[in-house]
């Protein structure tokens, strides 16, 4: 087949452009040929997806619209894999008038959301349940949403009403958890033509499954945030080492998983090393945070690593012995999960979203409640995972052996059939 792939960017800018890295290579290995149209080139500063010699690519802010979708046209694809677009929906429009086409809903995008982060900010950061229509204008504002221009609001909002017109010119949806798979059918998409599949993962060398031990065990029948623990020389113990990894904005969490910090310190009775390993908007509110806690609570260390490369992450992975996911919004999948656990890394998340796609609550994590999202939720969890050696060990198996089901070979199985199904030009 020629498959058409078309996303907003080219770049490896996220998961989204991860995943198509990957993928790219095996369609291309399986025998089909592969194009792609991006809608711009940017951010600048990251590596472009790489694409065979002779498969032809095509960006609309540099070619224009009407040329791109032309020289797409010339080169006959049998089959659109459309992914996320971030710009005018006048270009996906007029993509599905060229081939079938399937949808992979990454994200909320297109047509779920104003905002696409299905998130109430006020009073309280909660996920939303809502389906998308006209009523969410009623919403916007007293629940923040969004920003407070009324102006992006209704832009947003058309953008979002027309795109949420297109998913029913797909002929097949593709997701990759429970709840997004929900989400398309609750929004109106007939059952039958939303498939979820096994997401692939990149798989990396886990390491030796020889943890750190904890000074101490609270006795597993009681709750971790009422048991004092005896106390220890300090000295004496290595600092557990919790990781963030992602976007710092309010709604990844970051504010909340450090108030969970002195709860964990004081439980476990042992130093902690944070790091928190990423950028954004809110960084600096992080980074004040981060100094008080420090100021009054002399077990806790807290650095900021900035932006990693693949060789920084994969060195974080292999030196920490906790991965938190303190998103407060429903991540629709959350893979850094499950690259952690390729390293014998188990997770502390919220149970929000699509997360429990890949965190079994005491199997290779813990999940806290996500309905409210409260940092003595989070702290419960982290302390569920460290606080016991024998069961912290097993948490590092079992995120080995989840993460092995994330396999290239199995999604590529379920992948495949859909795309060649949709690919036939009768309805």
């Amino acid at each position: 087949m020629r498959i058409a792939i078309v996303n907003w960017s080219r770049r490896r800018a996220g998961g989204v452009e991860t995943y198509l890295s990957s993928i790219i290579p095996e369609l291309l290995q399986y025998g089909h040929s592969v194009g792609f149209m991006y809608e711009i080139d940017e951010p600048a500063n990251r590596e472009r997806i790489k694409l065979s010699h002779d498969s032809p690519s095509w960006c609309v802010s540099t070619q224009g619209l009407d040329q791109a979708l032309a020289k797409l046209r010339d080169w006959q694809p049998d089959l659109i894999y459309t992914h996320l677009l971030l710009g005018d929906p006048e270009l996906e429009v007029r993509i599905l008038e060229i081939a079938p086409a399937v949808l992979f809903g990454h994200t909320y995008y297109p047509g779920m959301c104003i905002s696409g982060t299905k998130t109430f900010r006020n009073p309280t950061v909660t996920p939303c349940t809502r389906r998308f229509g006209w009523q969410c204008l009623l919403h916007y504002y007293p629940h923040r949403c969004g920003g407070l221009s009324p102006v992006t609001m209704l832009k947003l909002y058309g953008r979002q009403s027309k795109r949420f017109k297109l998913l029913s010119k797909y002929r097949a949806i593709i997701t990759h958890s429970h709840h997004m798979r929900f989400e398309y059918i609750k929004h109106g998409i007939k059952p039958e033509r939303v498939h979820e599949i096994p997401y692939y993962i990149q798989s990396k060398n886990a390491k030796a499954l020889i943890g750190p031990q904890p000074a101490t065990c609270a006795p597993q029948d009681e709750s971790p945030l009422s048991v004092q623990t005896p106390s220890v020389k300090e000295e004496d113990l290595p600092a557990w080492r919790l990781l963030f990894l992602g976007r710092m904005e309010l709604l990844k969490g970051g504010l909340v998983f450090l108030d969970s910090l002195p709860q964990v310190a004081d439980y476990l009775d042992r130093p902690l090393h944070i790091i928190l390993a990423g950028d954004g908007n809110d960084r600096k509110s992080w980074e004040r945070k981060a100094k008080r806690l420090e100021a009054s609570h002399r077990k806790i260390k807290i650095q900021f690593a900035g932006w990693t490369h693949s060789a920084q992450i994969d060195s974080l992975l292999t030196s920490c012995d906790l991965l938190v996911v303190p998103s407060l919004w429903p991540e629709p999948f959350g893979q850094v999960g499950p690259e952690a656990g390729h390293y014998g890394v188990p997770a502390a998340a919220f149970a929000v979203g699509g997360i429990s796609n890949w965190l079994t609550n005491g199997i290779n994590g813990h999940l806290a409640p996500g309905d409210p999202a409260t940092s003595t939720g989070l702290a419960g969890a982290i302390i569920e995972c460290l606080r016991d050696p024998a069961h912290y060990a097993r948490l590092r198996q079992g995120s080995i052996e989840l993460a092995r089901r994330f396999d290239l070979s199995e999604h590529l199985r379920a992948l495949l059939p859909i795309l060649k199904d949709a690919a036939r030009r009768e309805q």
